[in-house]
């Protein structure tokens, strides 16, 4: 069976139409349609029908499935295995979590959240057949952070209500599995949702039960006491923001480097280094700077900001803060630039660049026009 992008391509040729062209007729953003083309998103059942429409097709949802060769693989294994589970097949998801939770930093969200559906979906396959009392507790652990990472990928997007009901799946699946780390790290989570809508002060609340569930030690733990400093810093209280950096910077300093320090759920001092740059500039400090610098000189991958983690656009936007504040407007606006035209700003982040933005306009700097149309086509391609 041809695929759904393939089909819509050679019918586009067929007609004599562009994809462009294609994406204004069906008011759609080129980008996001080129994604999908590709096969790197999903197309939604409305654009399914907008394209049968527009190009005389009679498209379904299963051309757009592709077929799922590393599941079936993995449901081969675990056929010829005794048990319903096995630990090959556990093994197998705890990896494929563990590459996702990697991924999260450069990743697109959709594309991840496709395969953290994906994922999640096998394991409740799992759930339904016979197991261990142990392969099922190790089921549900790995539900849970994959609800988890699910939730956290929502909450980039600004779809708050499924970042809500996947939070309270994974909670439930901590506690039926007695995992306190994932428990810690949906509270946390929630706290980073809220202090993006404003309310600092439950964020701050969040961030405290957080830590009060967090094993001793765990990166959980650091993210909550991180977390709950950056709220403080939005509500200008010096004395509790300096003391939550404080104790970042003691306990990641007391865990060391981890193997894998791009992993979202394994703290490590990089980490440390941007949440404190974040933190100093949201509270006006200018000691935010060689934090945000040091950020940028360590995972930086070059001149491409394209290629850049998302670290590395933040920081960018810390940066901006502290100089504008300095009144170091020209590196403040190129900073700024760079961050947005980066690509790697979600929009549960926007608000950050938003930020800059209006600063920049505030004082009439000749570069806000462009700083401005540079937000806009931010906003753009919004998924």
């Amino acid at each position: 069976m041809n695929d759904f992008g393939t089909e819509v391509r050679s019918a586009l040729k067929a007609q004599g139409k562009s994809l462009r062209g294609a994406a204004k007729e069906l008011h759609y953003d080129v980008a996001y349609l080129s994604r999908v083309l590709n096969g790197k998103q999903a197309p939604s059942p409305e654009l399914i029908q907008a394209v049968n429409e527009f190009l005389g097709l009679s498209l379904e949802a299963g051309d757009a499935t592709p077929y799922n060769d590393e599941m079936d693989a993995w449901e081969l294994a675990r056929r010829v295995q005794a048990s319903d589970v096995g630990t090959a097949t556990l093994n197998r998801l705890e990896r494929a979590f563990d590459d996702l939770a990697m991924a999260y930093p450069k990743a697109d969200p959709a594309d991840l959240l496709r395969k953290v559906r994906k994922h999640s979906a096998y394991v409740v396959k799992l759930l339904d057949g016979k197991k261990t009392l142990a392969e099922h507790r190790n089921l549900l652990v790995i539900g849970g952070w994959l609800s988890l990472l699910g939730a956290t990928v929502h909450i980039d997007l600004m779809q708050d209500d499924a970042a809500t009901a996947l939070l309270e799946t994974a909670a439930t699946l901590a506690r039926e599995a007695g995992h306190p780390e994932i428990e810690a790290w949906c509270f946390e989570t929630e706290a980073w949702r809220l202090l993006t809508d404003g309310d600092y002060v439950q964020a701050v609340d969040l961030s405290r039960a957080a830590q009060e569930i967090a094993p001793a030690g765990s990166s959980g733990l650091i993210q909550a006491n991180a977390q709950e400093g950056r709220a403080h810093a939005r509500l200008g209280n010096a004395k509790e923001t300096y003391s939550a950096i404080e104790r970042v910077q003691g306990l990641s300093a007391a865990i060391g480097s981890p193997d894998t320090p791009e992993h979202h759920y394994r703290y490590d001092p990089a980490k440390a280094l941007s949440y404190t740059a974040t933190t100093l500039a949201w509270l006006g400090d200018a000691a935010a700077e060689p934090y945000a610098r040091e950020v940028i000189k360590r995972l930086s991958p070059g001149d491409d900001v394209t290629k850049w983690p998302r670290r590395v656009a933040s920081a960018n936007i810390d940066l901006a803060l502290v100089l504008l504040k300095g009144d170091r407007l020209d590196e403040a606006c190129d900073s700024a630039q760079k961050a947005i035209l980066s690509g790697r700003v979600v929009p549960s982040n926007h608000w950050r660049a938003l930020e800059v933005v209006k600063a920049v306009e505030a004082r009439q700097l000749p570069e806000s026009t462009d700083l401005r149309e540079a937000f806009q086509g931010l906003k753009a391609i919004e998924p």
